[in-house]
Formats: C-alpha cells, structure tokens, sequence
C-alpha cells in the first residue's frame, strides 16, 4: 500500500536542488505524482505531491528532514485518499489584470470564499508594462463554483470588484478536453 505525502520546500535557488529532492524520493521508491515549483525573487520554491510505499514513507520524511536542516526549508505532511465528491459545482476559470497596488489578491479571494467558491489554482505575477514600465498585476486562478451561485452572477460582481479596484477581471467556463 502507497502512502501520500504533501512536501513543501523553499530556499536559496542553485543548480541541482530539484535533482537533490527527486534523487531523495526515488531512493524511498516514491513517485512524484504532481508538483510545482517557481523561482521567486531569489528562492526557489517546491510543491510537491508525492506517493511512496508505508514501509518507506517515514525513512522518506526522516531523509527529507537532514536536508530541512543542512539547507533548504522542508516540510511534509502525510495525505489522506479524499474521494471526489459527486456535485455539480461548475469549473470557471478568472484572471485579473491591472496596474499593482496592494490588496487586489485579498479583495477577489475575499469575495470568492465569501461566496463559498474554492480556489484550486492561482498564479499571480507582477511585470513591467511593455511600453511605459508600470508594474502591472496579472493573476491566472481556476475555481469551482458551487451549484447555487450563477455564473453570470459571479461575472457581474467580480468586474464591479474589479472596477472598484482599477483592474480588469474575467470569467471563462473551463473547457474540459474528453
């Protein structure tokens, strides 16, 4: 039987530290079943999903543990299997652009959990402008709407938030490739 575990890493980024981790988990017969991970200012940061057998999951977590304290900030937490459930929650996807000021990412976030949406992806980014060099805020997130709420009624409040807050907000239906 496989064993689930969450593993969060972060620290100084350098040539090898993915290669460090994956040679740790292959070595416990782990599988990485999904991860991400993005170079932030001059960190690097991992999330990391992976599966390993019961009898090598803790030898795994032990291992990861050393590395925690020579070098990198490591976390893990043990998974448990949580079945999908049955509801008819619709997939949308969001993005926000606009000029960067504070609280943009706390306004949307606030109404979508106030609205009982949950986010299951989001990436946020701030650039320069191509032509003038502002900074300019995008985020990219992936939501289920629950079954009460419309999607058109989400549309309208997220562009009311957004013209309060001076950035452009969208709404797509996610497309599910069969």
């Amino acid at each position: 039987m496989r064993k689930q575990l969450v593993l969060t890493a972060s620290g100084r980024d350098r040539v090898g530290v993915v290669e460090e981790i994956a040679d740790l988990i292959v070595r416990h017969e782990g599988n990485v079943e999904a991860s991400r991970m993005v170079r932030l200012g001059g960190d690097l940061a991992m999330l990391m999903f992976v599966t390993a057998p019961e009898n090598m999951i803790e030898g795994l977590r032990a291992a990861l543990s050393e590395v925690h304290y020579a070098r990198y900030d490591i976390h893990t937490r043990l998974s448990e299997v949580v079945e999908a459930e049955e509801t008819s929650a619709e997939a949308c996807a969001i993005t926000v652009l606009g000029a960067d000021h504070m609280g943009i990412i706390h306004q949307v976030s606030r109404y979508l959990s106030d609205q009982g949406i949950n986010i299951e992806t989001m990436t946020t980014e701030v650039v320069a402008a191509p032509m003038s060099g502002t900074p300019l805020f995008t985020m990219s997130a992936m939501v289920k709407i629950p079954p009460q709420l419309d999607v058109e009624d989400l549309r309208e409040a997220l562009e009311f938030i957004g013209d309060d807050l001076g950035v452009d907000t969208k709404v797509f239906p996610r497309v599910v490739e069969e």
